[in-house]
């Protein structure tokens, strides 16, 4: 029965979006990206708890690989397979059943997906945005969050890419041009966020 599913509120001020951390790193460059995003995984985990306390929803955003019929929990069940390099990222930030999923098939996590739809159901106005990579998917993301008005916090050390520098010189410009906080999420304190999400909710209701 339905009703017996565990489930977050459905009315929040606030998203946690965890962007393409669900992957097998079976590609080219993974062996650049690898060790910055498990390092990211960590503080991802510890956010997604710490947010948690606060029946802030979390939303797992996610590219579908050019796999048109998949499934989310298939893609987990991939991506934690002994013989994929991923493995140890996604059991580390294994999605709950009571968080959300959006399949993307682009780098923004808004492009032809119906994050706008449930963010919009959720009463969502502010994002806590993390994931990889840092200056592709999370910084496409980022813009199109901005462009829709939302309020922006990506903690510097929930993000990776490639290179250290290019993460770093993304973060920059999403602080500089998008305003979002890019406080460490070791130095959040929650009330503070969940204040400022309130406020930015009440002035754009």
């Amino acid at each position: 029965m339905t009703e017996n599913l565990p489930h977050v509120e459905e009315k929040a001020t606030t998203a946690l979006i965890i962007l393409d951390m669900v992957n097998d790193m079976e590609f080219e460059d993974r062996d650049y990206l690898y060790p910055h995003a498990l390092e990211a995984a960590k503080h991802i985990a510890d956010l997604k708890a710490k947010v948690k306390q606060y029946e802030i929803p979390v939303i797992y955003v996610n590219d579908n690989y050019g796999r048109w019929q998949s499934d989310f929990q298939e893609l987990v069940a991939h991506c934690k397979r002994d013989d994929v390099k991923g493995k140890p990222i996604t059991e580390m930030i294994e999605p709950d059943s009571d968080d959300y999923f959006v399949l993307k098939p682009q780098f923004s996590g808004f492009f032809a997906t119906p994050l706008d739809l449930l963010l919009e159901y959720l009463d969502v106005k502010t994002l806590i945005m993390t994931g990889v990579a840092g200056n592709m998917c999370v910084h496409f993301t980022a813009n199109d969050a901005y462009m829709r008005h939302y309020q922006l916090f990506v903690p510097a050390d929930c993000t990776a890419s490639n290179d250290e520098k290019d993460n770093q010189l993304a973060l920059d410009l999403m602080n500089r041009v998008l305003k979002a906080d890019i406080t460490r999420s070791s130095d959040y304190q929650m009330g503070t966020i969940i204040e400022k999400a309130k406020q930015h909710y009440d002035k754009n209701k």
